[in-house]
């Protein structure tokens, strides 16, 4: 499968140009082999010092296929031990970037941790590099921003998407499952995201390109097409994943920032990778949001039923809770960071009086989120998330409830409350804080 990447640069109805800074995607059983023909392109025959940063693990899966493959090439293999993208594995590659010297290139081989650390470093030296994932574990592949936890905060870094990926299927279907079912989790984290998109746009008036949620509908047409394979490793049903993911990741450019995949779902687990309420958990990013996914569309199904089914009232104003933000954002200068981030108030662009005005909108967007009727209500959700065959769903032993997590039900409140504030951006779960029905919703 090769994915035109021409055919997303055409007009678009929503009246802006959208820009895409990836050359070629190709997915593929064995397309690792076509690599020596594409580094002879002319846009990268003049790159003679070419880098691999992979990890122990990704170097065996294809990191030493790739070695065998480019001549010369040099590596940087880091400890995959307690390896994240954050300031420590910034500064093992770059370490290793150092002992190097020179690069004109460099090419990422492993999953999610990988490529954000290989990211960032190639913005920072304003080379390129490609991609060679070794699972289907995110769809930050093409990212344009290296998501980092930089000293307990998480942060967005501006970097840069690879600009040839090379999805080689008899590599990454191999892959744990456990990293799989990362990317679906990930990947279904979209209902959501694309939920909160829609209300802001109608609230608000914030930009919106119903192309690119088009886009994401279809990624997550092509996720529930595959499920059934995924378990029993078939060819086609990793593929159809991977691209799914892939086509998350340029609407992602597309959009020119991570607004149509990214949205409560991942403030929760943004909130739980900065230990606010917890101690460090070891579980991957798609892991994490799948478990916020859960917590958010129950929450927003029922404040959706309190929309259609009683009167309620909402606030004039929703002002920073500043004295709860310094209360739990308590470690050394997180207050500080966490006010910037949410300075100014998003909600003062929110009109309350159309919380009332378009509650029937709002509750249609939210019930776009599965139902039971389209064959995935939310106890279904947990059960793709776990490891139940249900409907067509074949279950990837995936993590589902906030115990799976080590969290306890107390928490589901608590960072209902709190991850509004890890990211200057207005999702439902921030609005929510208006209704009279708040505490009563995100508790249930």
């Amino acid at each position: 499968m090769k994915i035109d990447v021409n055919q997303f640069l055409k007009p678009c109805s929503c009246g802006r140009k959208h820009e895409i800074v990836v050359d070629d995607i190709i997915i593929d059983s064995g397309a690792i082999n076509q690599l020596p023909e594409i580094l002879k392109r002319p846009a990268y025959a003049d790159k003679k010092s070419l880098v691999m940063i992979c990890d122990e693990n990704t170097y065996e899966a294809a990191g030493k296929q790739v070695e065998a493959l480019v001549p010369g090439l040099k590596k940087i293999v880091l400890n995959p031990d307690n390896l994240h993208a954050n300031e420590h594995g910034v500064e093992a590659a770059k370490k290793g970037l150092d002992e190097i010297g020179d690069v004109d290139m460099m090419i990422a081989v492993g999953s999610g941790t990988v490529h954000d650390i290989t990211r960032f470093h190639a913005y920072e030296m304003k080379i390129p590099f490609f991609s060679v994932p070794t699972a289907a574990s995110v769809d930050g592949f093409v990212s344009t921003v290296a998501a980092m936890t930089w000293h307990g905060f998480k942060k967005s870094f501006t970097a840069v998407s690879p600009v040839v990926v090379i999805a080689d299927t008899d590599i990454f279907k191999k892959a744990p499952l456990r990293l799989t079912a990362s990317g679906v989790s990930d990947l279904l984290g979209k209902y959501t995201a694309l939920a909160d998109w829609k209300i802001t746009h109608l609230l608000t008036g914030e930009y919106i390109c119903k192309e690119i949620c088009d886009m994401e509908y279809q990624a997550l047409d092509s996720l529930i097409s595959s499920l059934d394979g995924l378990k029993t490793g078939d060819t086609k049903a990793y593929e159809d994943l991977m691209y799914g993911l892939l086509l998350s990741g340029l609407a992602m450019q597309m959009t020119g920032n991570s607004r149509p995949a990214s949205g409560a779902e991942h403030h929760m687990s943004h909130l739980w990778e900065m230990e606010v309420l917890n101690d460090y958990i070891d579980f991957y990013h798609g892991e994490k949001v799948g478990v916020g996914l859960v917590l958010s569309s129950k929450i927003y199904h029922k404040a959706a039923e309190k929309m259609l089914a009683e009167d309620f009232k909402v606030k004039d104003a929703m002002p920073i809770e500043e004295d709860l933000i310094r209360e739990k954002f308590n470690k050394p200068g997180m207050f500080d960071i966490i006010m910037e981030e949410n300075t100014p108030n998003l909600l003062e662009q929110v009109d309350p009086k159309k919380l009332i005005e378009h509650k029937e909108e709002i509750a249609a967007i939210i019930n776009e989120i599965p139902t039971d009727e389209e064959g995935m209500d939310m106890a279904t959700l947990e059960e793709v998330l776990n490891n139940t065959q249900n409907i067509k769903l074949i279950y990837v032993e995936g993590v589902k409830s906030l115990e799976d997590l080590g969290f306890d039900e107390s928490y589901q409140a608590e960072t209902a409350r709190l991850s509004p504030y890890v990211r200057a951006r207005i999702t439902f779960m921030r609005l929510l804080k208006f209704y009279d029905f708040y505490e009563e919703v995100i508790s249930c």
